[in-house]
């Protein structure tokens, strides 16, 4: 287990650890309230797969082990300092380099490749977000951090900075002792919701989350979140960016893969509220941004804008009052009417 945890570090995962692969029965009925409140908001998928979400062998029943592995994105700088920048747009630190997606599944096949050929005729299975696998409390099984009141993973040395991926296998190693909460008594993640999505600590309502609105959610977001929004476009980081285990976090640990784009660091909302189809897919290419599509970011740059009370951006903001899409006129008519009604002002 050494050697494997020896070759997990050398193809940069700053965190590894292993998980039995065997259902959580508590894990699957938290899973099941947490859906049946409607907290999910409209990720269906999360129904759909509920049955292969439950646990590792639910999904493989051949699965003996779980070889949990995060890799550090940990920022050299506070995510929130761009608040004090109305005319720009904030973007989740996550997704201000490249695409995780791509950069953690190679090299989880990289070391999958490598587990195979120390056991010949053992199996394995990769997987990186985009699977039914729940890979936050397995993080927290294999002992590479918990679960901290806004759900999210926490790392001693990591703070709250990793990406996270498994590796499902037949062989069977002693697994890590699980990791112990050491939240205590702080509830600085939760003060720091600028929508209040938590109705408790360690359950979040997604429904209320401003990554969720930013990325997932499709049409016009309600009304009473858009000022909450600021400046947020995509993602949010706030709750993570207020956990005091950030301090140990360290950007030097953090994969070059994952350094900001100087384009996407602090982005400004003139230009980004100009860009059509093939402009966005140009400027995120390679960016799990792109997935969004053009409508949804402009329609968050409006938000945005209407939020920002720089006089500068309305001609803009005018120009996609008759866009094609529903969302982004809506959320043009709201930017002028936010200009209307709050002091302005004509950011340097």
């Amino acid at each position: 287990m050494d050697r494997l945890k020896a070759e997990a570090a050398r193809l940069g995962f700053a965190a590894c650890g292993i998980a039995p692969a065997t259902d959580d029965p508590q894990l699957g009925a938290r899973l099941e309230q947490w859906l049946g409140d409607g907290h999910h908001g409209t990720m269906e998928w999360m129904e759909t797969r509920l049955h292969h979400r439950r646990g590792p062998q639910s999904l493989w029943p051949q699965a003996r082990s779980v070889i949990a592995l995060g890799m550090s994105y940990a920022p050299a700088a506070d995510p929130r300092a761009l608040e004090a920048h109305p005319d720009r747009g904030r973007i989740s630190v996550y997704a201000q380099g490249g695409d995780y997606h791509d950069v953690v599944k190679r090299n989880l096949k990289a070391l999958a490749r490598w587990l195979v050929a120390q056991a010949p005729g053992e199996e394995v299975k990769v997987f990186v977000d985009t699977a039914p696998v729940m890979e936050k409390p397995l993080g927290q099984m294999a002992g590479i951090g918990w679960q901290g009141k806004h759900t999210n993973l926490v790392s001693r040395t990591h703070g709250s900075w990793l990406f996270l991926g498994a590796i499902y296998t037949t062989l069977e190693f002693a697994p890590d002792q699980p990791h112990p909460d050491r939240c205590g008594s702080c509830t600085a993640c939760q003060a720091a919701c600028p929508t209040q999505a938590f109705p408790a600590p360690y359950r979040l309502d997604a429904r209320r989350c401003i990554s969720y609105l930013t990325i997932e959610h499709k049409g016009p977001v309600p009304e009473e979140f858009r000022a909450a929004m600021g400046n947020r476009i995509y993602g949010c980081d706030d709750c993570l960016a207020a956990c005091p285990w950030n301090s140990f976090a360290a950007s030097a640990q953090a994969n070059r893969a994952f350094l900001p784009r100087a384009e996407l660091a602090a982005p400004r909302l003139a230009e980004l509220l100009t860009l059509d189809d093939a402009t966005f897919r140009k400027v995120f290419s390679g960016s799990p941004i792109k997935r969004i599509g053009r409508d949804r970011m402009v329609r968050n740059c409006l938000y945005a804008a209407g939020n920002s009370g720089d006089l500068r951006l309305l001609a803009p903001v005018s120009a996609l009052l008759d866009d094609a899409d529903p969302a982004v006129a809506d959320a043009a008519r709201w930017a002028l009417k936010m200009f209307a009604q709050r002091p302005q002002r004509n950011s340097a």
